[in-house]
């Protein structure tokens, strides 16, 4: 049978569809699909659609939002539009499709120059329901002056009810941007784009700055969207195996009949080339959690590099940042990482083609303020060095490999990655077909090396050397920097209300009143299209699974269309690691694929890893089991792929790490153990609410404490410690001991995912990969051979504890953990519809609420407050419906080829598990959710954790219930 590719060439250029003209049809084998691009007729909006095999379909629009200030009226505007529009005039209509869909994807995006709603689902009528509350959100929303001060600023009374009480900022998005205005990474991007591109639209905060967020008018709001959100001003793009006569169909009735066409004027000019470089300074927040509190500096040098609509010109620079400073390798990485002048590479660094002229930036963070001249120098020499030295071919090839890789590797969101990755080009005019000829740009590049052996020297010299548009930025901590900010806000504040009349406050605290009983006040949702329990697949998938053994260790094969590479998975079990050792485990991960093995150096084996594999990991694993709260699996998870000729040696690779690994080296473990920790303390700002549920579950469950300790902020401060120490000879004595009791095939399982083709040479090599690490194991004494696979904790004690992780932060990461009962129990399938019961919330083996908010103690009783409510049974018959079309998103999520009988391997859920689960989570009924709410949720019955992360909290101060931890 034909499929959907093949039937999609048959569109013929010129041909009229439902409004719109064909404009080009072209196969694009690489990535198994069909482009094909049309334009509207009467608006001029772009559309491209990709016909590809895949039943995860997906839609997307984007506007070209170019604003020229910082009050954030892109961002703004992607919140409020998705607040009510004239079909669906709810208040919520986004939120509320979460629950009504069985969406595998839903949200929006504000980038600096353009703003993108896309969606993807496998259902076709949740596709035509999705479509059409996308199509009227964006082209005909309400925009309420109410919607607007909820989601983008409002002065208010801090307490509403109370008018005595001070007036404060509130918003959405206004507090969004305090926090990310609060991390030192994403705050220096802001800068570094902001000062290289000083002229247009990219000199702006798009999200919005806090200080200048409430200077955004309502009027201002509607203006931006009249002229900025039209299909004049709109690229659409479709993906999957759905009809596209259909889509196009739908989007001229629902949307695009209604307008004529405009000239949106949105174009952003080049950014005019400055003559001399330039030099500038900002500051931050001092970072409680930097490795070394005595270098928080930030240097970089950042280049204007050419259009993006230029694709081979942009393919070969991103080639060319990778080859500089990607892996032990680069020259990069050998002239600025290895000398421990910092702890790892700038927050922005590397190609970035987001913007419509390409930059490149490379430099140091964590390095101290003396070494600044010395960074400039090394940058400079670099460049010098490689323009006389070149690149080894080698390298070269390693990277035309990855990108093989990548064009074969098959996700679960193909479709959202080709709309990301042609969005910037697109925007700006770029052809998006071009840019997906990955092959012939790869062809094009070995010709133009073939013919100009210098021709990436000639390039470095060209947008480096020569390139006087340069931006050397360096950032510094102030102590006084939080206090600033804050006294910036009070200043902007105090000017607003000084404005302000007594009719004018009383009028503010009466709107305010308003928008709590809006807010208060149950939304009736019923003028949404809406999938039935009964749209939903009664049974699951049954993935086909062999089950073997190789040199001794359980193996588990499973066939797929994986497009010729073949995944590894090894499973090695932590149960005879002595406790002491436990808290290493994450950093032997980290570096135990990046130290070196048998003949290979550190440098020698990323090579190797580069020219022959996919990529080599190792992460630790703790696996609640499905029967049993208080037992668990722990242990550490290998994975790597590699095409199917490179089996050998990819499993070559493994069996020197297993025999020989490096672990020596006190040089290159100090780099790594640098950039990790830097890692970890910039990760918190990204993953807070991640840190708190974690610690809320710590005193919960055996499997708990562990997570804690391997992934939660325990696992931060040990990082930081070992960060600190001025020997390492001690962490690499526990290295290799972890090595000795992990790296052993008596605790041991494997799986290999691959074609039918491809699966017996996979199992013989890996036969081959056991007998050579079992060979060299006869040597050492037997760590212990009574291992048992899961862990059993006897007299595990549950407690509750409040913690409180007192940190730099203007917002808080608030969680709230109960301990519940295991998936195979009879009551986990109601529970987890009350984790879903539109409340923001993850069920794990416990009930886990964590969340991002500017306020801790009043999100805490919000909590309580749902409790309250599940336990009334004040919900309806279309509540539980929803609830299960939200959980059934989440459990029939695409699955890709790689990862098919993952579940089955790491947690030992097998199919029959999962159908039981899913005929439990059909049959859940009212008076279920009732009794499950009482016995677990309600105060007193069950044990539970909490855990923020945020400001100084005097309330919580003064409680003397909650731990206090200071960082």
């Amino acid at each position: 049978s034909e499929d959907t590719s093949e039937r999609a060439l048959q569109y013929q250029v010129g041909q009229k569809i439902h409004g719109f003209t064909v404009k080009e049809v072209v196969a694009v084998p690489d990535l198994f699909l069909t482009a094909v691009k049309l334009t509207h007729d009467q608006t001029g909006a772009q559309y491209l659609h990709a016909a590809r095999d895949d039943s995860n379909n997906l839609f997307s629009v984007l506007f070209r939002t170019t604003p020229m200030d910082s009050t954030g009226v892109p961002h703004i505007l992607e919140h409020t539009v998705l607040c009510g529009s004239k079909k669906y005039p709810c208040r919520d209509p986004f939120f509320k499709m979460l629950n009504r869909s069985l969406s595998t994807f839903m949200n929006a995006f504000t980038a600096s120059d353009y703003t993108m709603y896309p969606f993807s689902t496998q259902n076709g009528k949740d596709f035509q329901n999705l479509l059409s509350v996308y199509l009227d959100a964006v082209f005909f929303p309400c925009l309420r002056e109410q919607d607007f001060w909820q989601e983008g600023w409002r002065l208010e009374n801090d307490k509403p009810t109370d008018l005595s009480s001070p007036l404060v900022f509130k918003g959405v998005v206004f507090n969004e941007m305090k926090g990310a205005f609060s991390d030192n990474e994403s705050l220096y991007a802001q800068h570094l784009q902001n000062k290289l591109f000083p002229d247009h639209t990219y000199s702006v905060v798009s999200g919005g700055d806090p200080l200048v967020i409430p200077d955004l008018t309502w009027e201002q709001l509607k203006q931006f969207h009249a002229t900025h959100y039209h299909p004049s001003n709109a690229r659409f793009f479709t993906y999957g195996d759905l009809p596209l006569e259909t889509h196009l169909k739908q989007i001229e009735e629902d949307a695009l009949s209604k307008f004529e066409r405009i000239d949106p004027n949105t174009e952003v000019p080049n950014q005019p080339h400055w003559v001399t470089p330039r030099e500038d300074h900002v500051t931050c927040g001092p970072d409680a959690l930097a490795p070394d509190p005595s270098k928080q500096n930030t240097l970089c040098v950042s280049y204007l590099l050419g259009d993006i609509t230029d694709t081979f010109e942009g393919f070969t620079l991103n080639l060319l940042s990778s080859l500089m400073i990607s892996g032990p390798n680069s020259p990069f990485y050998k002239a600025l990482i290895e000398p421990q002048i910092g702890t790892a590479f700038s927050s922005v660094v590397g190609y970035d083609g987001s913007t419509k002229e390409a930059s490149f930036s490379v430099g140091l963070q964590g390095m101290a303020e003396e070494d600044t001249e010395r960074v400039k120098q090394i940058i400079s020499q670099t460049i010098d060095d490689i323009i006389k030295d070149g690149f080894e071919e080698e390298r070269i090839e390693a990277l035309l490999h990855r990108i093989e890789i990548q064009m074969k590797h098959q996700s679960t969101n193909f479709g959202l990655s080709l709309a990301s990755y042609i969005a910037s080009l697109w925007n700006h005019n770029g052809d998006p077909v071009e840019l997906l000829q990955i092959s012939s740009y790869v062809a094009k590049f070995r010709q133009s090396i073939k013919e100009n052996p210098n021709f990436l020297q000639d390039k470095v010299k060209h947008y480096f050397k020569e390139n006087t548009h340069r931006l050397t930025l360096s950032m510094s901590p102030d102590e006084t920097y939080v206090q600033k900010q804050a006294k910036a806000e009070e200043e902007k504040l105090q000017k607003k209300i000084q404005a302000l009349s007594d009719t004018d406050r009383k009028e503010i605290y009466e709107k305010g009143l308003e928008l709590l009983a809006v807010q208060s006040k149950t939304q009736d949702a019923s003028c949404l299209p809406a999938l039935k329990v009964s749209d939903i697949e009664p049974n699951i998938p049954i993935t086909a699974l062999q089950m073997g053994t190789a040199g001794g260790v359980p193996v588990q094969l499973c066939e797929q269309p994986t497009n010729g590479l073949v995944y590894f998975r090894a499973m090695c079990s932590l149960n005879t690691l002595p406790e002491d050792l436990k808290r290493y485990v994450p950093l032997f991960c980290s570096v135990i694929t990046k130290m070196g093995c048998g003949p290979l150096d550190y440098r020698q084996q990323a090579q190797q890893m580069e020219l022959r594999t996919g990529g080599m990991s190792v992460s630790t694993q703790v696996i609640p089991d499905a029967n049993e709260l208080n037992t668990f699996e722990q242990g550490i998870l290998l994975f790597s792929s590699c095409l199917e000729q490179n089996l050998s040696h990819m499993f070559h690779l493994w069996s020197d790490i297993f025999n020989s690994p490096r672990l020596e080296d006190k040089e290159r473990l100090a780099v790594l153990v640098m950039m990790s920790a830097q890692e970890l303390a910039n990760g918190i700002a990204y993953s807070g609410h991640l840190y708190a549920m974690t610690r809320a579950g710590r005193d919960l469950t055996p499997a708990g404490h562990l997570q804690e300790m391997l992934a939660g902020m325990e696992q931060v401060r040990v990082m930081k410690r070992v960060a600190e120490m001025s020997d390492l000879s001690s962490v690499m004595r526990y290295l290799s001991r972890i090595k000795k009791h992990l790296l052993n095939p008596e605790n041991m399982r494997c799986a290999i995912n691959a074609t039918p083709q491809a699966m017996s040479d996979a199992t013989t090599r890996l036969e081959t990969f056991m007998k050579d690490v079992d060979k060299t194991r006869k040597r050492h004494k037997l760590v212990r051979p009574d291992v048992v696979k899961v862990s059993f904790v006897q007299n595990f004690q549950p407690c509750q504890m409040k913690t409180f992780f007192q940190l730099p932060f203007p917002v808080n990461f608030v969680s709230e953990s109960i301990r519940t009962v295991p998936f195979c129990h009879q009551d986990y399938s109601s529970l987890r519809r009350w984790c879903k019961n539109g409340r923001r919330s993850v069920l794990l083996l416990f009930l886990q609420v964590g969340l991002k908010d500017p306020n801790s103690v009043q999100t805490l009783s919000a909590f309580h407050k749902g409790v309250e409510w599940a336990k009334s049974g004040k919900f309806t018959q279309q509540d539980i419906d929803e609830a299960k079309l939200s959980v059934f998103s989440a459990v029939d999520s695409p699955t890709a080829p790689s990862d098919k009988g993952v579940a089955r391997f790491v947690s030992g859920l097998t199919d029959e598990m999962k159908q039981n689960h899913r005929e439990r989570l059909f049959a859940v009924n009212h008076q279920d959710l009732v009794s499950v709410a009482e016995r677990y949720l309600g105060a007193g019955q069950s044990m539970y954790g909490m855990a923020i992360l945020g400001p100084e909290n005097n309330v919580i101060k003064k409680d003397p219930s909650w731990i206090i931890q200071s960082s």
